[in-house]
C-alpha cells in the first residue's frame, strides 16, 4: 500500500516563510528584517511585529535593500529582504551578484508570490523566471519548498545554518500543507515521496503536491509513478536525480516556473552526463502568465495532476 501523504489544511507558503524568519530570530539577535513596502503581503510583518527594532522599511526600493544586506553581512548581521520574486531576482539581479554572490555574503532573499498562482495580479508579478536566473549566480543557493510548513524549515535552516546568499522561493495562495512539522529538513538532499518503478515525477514547489495527486491515481491504473521534492535547486541532488533515472528509465519534471533554465533545464544536466533517459517537463512553454483565479491558471496551463497524469499515459 502506497502512503499518502494528507493535506492537514491550506497555507500559503509566505505564512511559513514570515514564521521561519521570526523563529530563526527568537535565538538569533543577528536577524535583520528588510522590507520593499509590502512587507504583509510576503509574511515579514511576523517578525516585523514581534521584533519592530530590527526591522527596516525601504520602500520601492529593492536595488538599495541588496546594497544594505552586503552591508549588513559585513557588520557581522544576518538580514533577510523579502518582496515579490519578479522584484527581489529580476530587478536586482546586478546588485545579488556582485553585492552578495561576488562576496560570498550571508544573506537570504524571499523571492515571494513565485509561480503562475499569484493569480489576478498577472505577468508583471509572477516569477516565472527567478530559478533560472538565481540558480546560475556562483556561491548562490536555491530553495523552493513545497508547503507552508517545509516553507518555515527552509527559511530557519538558511538562516541560521547557511553561508552565503540563499534565495527562498515560495507563492501566495493557500495551498495544501501536508510537511510533518519534525521533518528533518536537510539541503541539498532530495525528499523521496513515493517509490514507483515505471516513471518518475521530480518537482518542486507547489508542484510537489500535483505530482503526487497525479501518482496516486496512476496507482490505481497500475502505473508505479515515483515522486521526488527537489525542494533544493542548488546544490541539486545528482544522486537523487541518477537514482530516479536508472530505477524508472523515463523522468518527468514539474514546476511553476518556465521550462528554460528550471528545475527541468537541471535534472536534464545530470541526466545527459550520468544516465541519458527520456526527459519530459512541466512547466510554462515560455510564455507570460496572464490574470485570473489561481486554480483557473494552473489549469489552462497544464499545471495541475490531471495534465501530469494524461501525458505520463500518453508516453509511458
Amino acid at each position: 500500500m502506497t502512503e499518502r501523504y494528507l493535506n492537514r489544511g491550506d497555507r500559503p507558503t509566505k505564512t511559513g516563510f514570515g514564521e521561519g524568519v521570526a523563529e530563526a530570530a527568537r535565538s538569533n539577535p543577528r536577524v535583520i528584517g528588510l522590507g520593499a513596502d509590502i512587507t504583509a503581503s510576503v509574511g515579514l510583518d511576523i517578525f516585523k511585529n514581534e521584533f519592530p527594532d530590527r526591522f527596516f522599511s525601504f520602500g520601492i526600493a529593492e536595488q538599495n535593500c541588496i546594497g544594505v544586506s552586503a552591508g549588513l553581512a559585513l557588520a557581522g548581521k544576518v538580514p533577510v529582504f523579502s518582496t515579490y520574486g519578479v522584484f527581489a531576482a529580476l530587478r536586482t539581479t546586478d546588485f545579488i551578484r556582485i553585492s552578495l554572490c561576488y562576496n560570498q555574503l550571508h544573506a537570504v532573499i524571499g523571492g515571494a508570490h513565485a509561480g503562475i498562482s499569484v493569480g489576478p495580479d498577472g505577468a508583471t508579478h509572477q516569477a516565472l523566471e527567478d530559478i533560472a536566473i538565481m540558480r546560475a549566480l556562483p556561491n548562490m543557493t536555491v530553495l523552493s519548498p513545497c508547503d507552508a510548513t517545509q516553507t518555515r524549515l527552509a527559511t530557519v535552516m538558511a538562516i541560521n545554518e547557511l553561508d552565503g546568499p540563499v534565495y527562498v522561493r515560495f507563492g501566495r495562495e493557500a495551498m495544501p500543507d501536508f510537511t510533518s512539522p519534525d521533518q528533518d529538513f536537510q539541503v541539498g538532499k532530495a525528499q523521496l515521496m513515493k517509490e514507483g518503478r515505471d516513471v518518475a515525477i521530480l518537482a518542486t514547489g507547489h508542484m510537489v503536491w500535483e505530482a503526487l495527486k497525479a501518482a496516486y491515481e496512476l496507482e490505481e491504473q497500475g502505473i508505479h509513478a515515483m515522486v521526488m521534492n527537489f525542494h533544493t535547486i542548488k546544490p541539486l541532488d545528482a544522486d537523487a536525480v541518477i537514482y530516479a533515472a536508472q530505477e524508472t528509465g523515463f523522468v518527468f519534471t514539474a514546476e511553476e516556473h518556465q521550462r528554460i533554465g528550471g528545475l527541468g533545464s537541471a535534472v536534464a544536466e545530470i541526466t545527459s552526463q550520468y544516465c541519458p533517459v527520456p526527459v519530459r517537463m512541466f512547466g510554462m512553454k515560455d510564455c507570460f502568465g496572464e490574470s485570473g483565479q489561481p486554480r483557473e491558471l494552473m489549469q489552462k496551463f497544464g499545471l495541475t495532476s490531471d495534465s501530469i497524469k494524461e501525458m505520463i499515459l500518453r508516453d509511458v
